[in-house]
């Protein structure tokens, strides 16, 4: 009887099941192993945050500030979101979000799991990306001021807290611990003083004036002031534990030297070309990267092989950070400019492609 592969020699064989070949074929049944796994592993940790939440949602303005500190630290791992759920969805019957615009709850009560992150997101953040500049080295502060004005641009106006919160969410987790807290600390004052005002996508300007025509709204013109205070403790907090500590925020590690001098003597090009250069490179080229695309604030890359991927050339190119979601996942925080820095790498790989 005929073989249909009695004509492929062993050796031929064997190299389809080896190197790059193997990489995606090993990595498929790893994700398909970890997928089996998580379907009875989530249920439980899901179950969990949403036991804990029912919890402290019963705790009143302690309570509230209790959530707003785990929703900080336990963004990392993506499982805010299933606290997120608690408090401001029907899980438990709170729907906090859905009663504030409906103005069906109680006012001065429904809303305080959403009106601190107001004096934080458009203040407090803000005021923390100025200390990150003004602690900065001189030579690296042009680059870091762009980056800073952006993402705290990004912060105050639409509550997009990403690019500041991944520039020292990993180099310096201090900070990451301490912003955590202020969030905290700034819901439960909200709630004790019963300052209420909400948002449908994130707690920015934009939500902030559209909340203030919600006839459940209590006292939202204090949210600003308790804003201001939380600015100036963050921008003091965050410059003393900067330096105090000699903290690598964004500007003060050694690996943006080589993208400063490069921008130094490239001041005609164009900044998002050189960026998405540095950016690619580091991803591996060509050679490693398999697919890409983008969302609001960050490019999401799939990889042959995370070990030809170099962190530090890609944190050269002035990224606020970088975050490892996968054995062969990547994504690099770019900042609301994510768009133009994906354009310029998509023009890259069909400049290769057409060679």
């Amino acid at each position: 009887m005929y073989n249909r592969f009695s004509h492929v020699k062993l050796p031929d064989a064997l190299a389809f099941f080896s190197g790059k070949r193997l990489v995606p074929i090993m990595s498929a049944f790893a994700m398909l192993g970890i997928s089996v796994v998580l379907f009875f592993v989530w249920p439980v940790i899901f179950s969990g945050l949403v036991s804990f939440g029912t919890a402290i949602s019963k705790l009143g303005f302690a309570g509230a500030g209790l959530y707003g500190f785990f929703n900080r630290l336990l963004i990392p791992t993506g499982l805010h979101h299933a606290l997120n759920s608690v408090f401001w969805f029907d899980v438990i019957g709170l729907n906090d979000i859905g009663n504030f615009w409906s103005s069906s709850g109680t006012k001065g009560v429904t809303g305080m799991s959403q009106a601190g992150f107001f004096p934080v997101m458009m203040f407090g953040l803000p005021a923390a990306a100025l200390a990150m500049y003004h602690t900065a080295k001189t030579k690296h502060r042009k680059q870091v001021a762009s980056l800073m004005l952006a993402a705290g641009f990004a912060s105050f106006f639409t509550g997009v807290t990403e690019p500041l919160e991944f520039a020292f969410m990993f180099v310096a987790p201090v900070l990451y611990v301490v912003h955590a807290a202020l969030t905290g600390v700034s819901l439960a004052i909200a709630a004790l003083f019963h300052w209420t005002a909400g948002f449908g996508f994130s707690a920015g300007m934009i939500d902030f004036v559209l909340s203030l025509r919600i006839p459940i709204a209590n006292q939202p013109y204090m949210l600003l002031l308790q804003g201001l205070v939380f600015a100036a403790i963050y921008y003091f907090l965050f410059r003393y534990l900067i330096t105090k500590f000699n903290l690598t925020t964004p500007g003060r590690a050694e690996a943006m030297d080589e993208a400063v001098d490069a921008a130094s003597g490239a001041e005609e090009e164009n900044k998002f070309s050189l960026m998405a250069a540095k950016i690619y490179e580091g991803l591996g080229g060509d050679g490693n990267v398999t697919s890409m695309d983008n969302c609001i604030t960050r490019l999401r890359v799939e990889v042959k092989d995370m070990a030809a991927v170099d962190q530090q050339k890609i944190k050269a190119a002035g990224v606020p950070g970088i975050n490892i979601v996968g054995t062969n996942s990547i994504q690099v925080i770019v900042g609301t400019s994510v768009q133009f820095v994906a354009d310029e790498i998509e023009k890259i790989r069909r400049n290769i492609s057409s060679r």
